[in-house]
């Protein structure tokens, strides 16, 4: 019998009792001290009456002291006990009642199906993305309030309150893997019971200290990641080209100088082609990327619609960088400065332990003194940012703990200065197009992180997000005699023409047969 079935068992027993002693009490009292005797139906009656407050019927006035004492002490009684049960004993049996409601064991026909112990941001977009291959996956959670959540997104769930009991409610024997989503001590438990039932598939584990995953391995997962700290690699190799340069193969063109440029909605040539901007014709720059929703489309050929809001990355000296703005109306971003880093949690000092590791000058701004910020503040607040250099800073990097503050940050800092690029750390993967639309130029979840890399593992294939690209020299080809212009499948930003570097590229150029192409791909 659960808790709270007991509680309400002893309430009505103790209701029952607390009436007819009051009723008895009363009866005593209306005839001795009152003169007007009572039955004890009728001391019953108004006992269940006032103690419910709902009225006195015929018994409203009574002289004695004694009687008026007794009776005003039921009465306050009454309101004491109304407020007293809803809370302590009916909603807790109303609760159970509807936790009841939770599946307590797998469904019988699962099978060959992901086990996933605790849910949480790291496995949000992993669970959609396995949901879309068509392979079964079960959430074994061990926190009510979480467990109804997964229930409502229609999400196959198994409720237990001991973590110990998480691995004989899954059918562990038939899953294909277990991937650990609780907290360092918890996974590393099921990890060991896992490993002692004899399960010998795949198991995935989320450590939250770093130090903490080789121990999770040798309790026996197959591998351990920490997600906060790969964002945070993956928005430094980002943000630095010393990191990960964003165009190797380039540097073997003199001259040349990639630069960002944002697109405004109200672009003239925003939803037309790189062939109707004719970037060529005026300077002779090169869109050689557009990023959009903070995915990379690498290779932009003369048919490649410009997207309104984008970044494109553009390729040419630094007149014809300068006049390809102009001409879409673009803002140029800044490219040098040092970074300014919002928020030192354990993603900020990730950021700012890696981009001092690759001689990047760097600028923390954070609420409570530590060591390594330079700025104590409300990142929040537009006077503390513009102190720390915000408008003359290379890129702001927004890490902060929860994705509303983010959000308004990004709001803050697109107003305050909309040449310098935001780049932010996302925990729920649903948030990414509101801090888009926010101003955020490039955003990353943990969600889309944890899951590319997990859902890859598991299905045995490459990783989704790819922003690799590279310059490189195409000798053989069969575009001898066409026009610049006319290339519809490659993005050539230069052509080595008998060891001399033909650059700006006209549209009206003639390829020979025998010119080497610099194709970006």
């Amino acid at each position: 019998m659960h808790r709270s079935q007991k509680r309400l068992i002893a309430l009505l027993i103790g209701l029952v009792v607390f009436l007819i002693v009051s009723a008895l009490i009363y009866q005593a009292g209306m005839a001795r001290l009152e003169h007007s005797p009572r039955t004890f139906w009728q001391a019953f009656e108004w006992a269940t009456e006032t103690l419910s407050t709902t009225g006195y019927g015929a018994d409203a006035k009574w002289s004695h002291p004694v009687m008026v004492l007794f009776v005003s002490l039921i009465q306050i009684a009454g309101v004491f006990l109304f407020f007293l049960i809803i809370p302590v004993f009916l909603v807790p049996f109303l609760e159970e009642r509807f936790e009841e409601k939770l599946p307590r064991a797998a469904p019988e026909h699962i099978g060959k199906h992901v086990v996933v112990f605790r849910y949480g941001p790291a496995v949000e977009t992993l669970l959609q993305q396995l949901a879309l291959e068509g392979v079964a996956t079960l959430v074994v959670e061990t926190d009510e309030a979480a467990a109804r959540a997964v229930l409502e997104k229609q999400q196959a769930v198994v409720f237990t309150r001991n973590d110990e009991d998480a691995l004989s409610v899954c059918n562990l024997d038939s899953a294909r893997a277990l991937v650990a989503n609780g907290r360092d001590e918890e996974n590393a438990g099921l990890i060991l019971r896992a490993r002692q039932q004899g399960f010998t598939r795949e198991i995935y584990a989320f450590v939250e200290e770093p130090a903490h995953r080789k121990p999770m391995e040798l309790a026996g997962a197959t591998a351990a990641y920490t997600p906060r700290h790969i964002v945070a690699a993956a928005l430094a190799a980002h943000a630095s080209e010393t990191i990960s340069p964003r165009l190797p193969g380039a540097e073997a063109i003199g001259g040349l100088v990639r630069r960002e440029l944002r697109v405004p909605s109200s672009s003239a040539f925003a939803g037309k082609t790189i062939r109707e901007a004719a970037l060529s014709s005026f300077g002779g720059a090169t869109i050689v990327g557009q990023w959009r929703r903070s995915r990379l489309q690498p290779k932009c050929t003369a048919s490649t619609i410009i997207e309104p809001g984008a970044i494109l990355e553009v390729v040419g000296d630094h007149d014809a960088i300068s006049r390809a703005a102009t001409r879409l109306g673009a803002t140029l971003l800044r490219a040098d400065g040092p970074y300014l880093i919002a928020g030192f949690g354990e993603v900020g000092r990730k950021l700012h332990e890696l981009l001092t590791d690759a001689g990047e000058s760097v600028c923390v701004v954070e609420k409570n003194d530590a060591r390594g910020v330079d700025f104590v503040g409300d990142v929040l607040d537009l006077s503390v940012l513009e102190r720390a250099g915000l408008q003359t800073s290379r890129a702001l990097m927004l890490a902060l703990n929860t994705d509303d503050a983010t959000l308004f940050a990004c709001v803050i800092a697109r107003e305050a200065a909309p040449d310098v690029p935001v780049i932010a750390r996302v925990n729920h993967a649903r948030n990414l197009d509101n801090i888009h639309r926010a101003g955020a130029d490039y955003a990353l979840s943990i969600s889309d992180i944890s899951g590319e890399m997990l859902s890859s593992r598991l299905l045995g294939r490459g990783r989704a997000r790819d922003e690799r690209r590279r310059v490189v020299r195409m000798h053989e080809h069969e575009y001898g005699g066409m026009t610049i212009g006319e290339l519809a499948h490659e993005c050539v930003i230069a052509i080595d023409r008998d060891g001399d570097i033909v650059r700006p590229l006209d549209p009206e150029l003639r390829i020979g047969a025998t010119d080497i192409l610099y194709v970006c791909t």
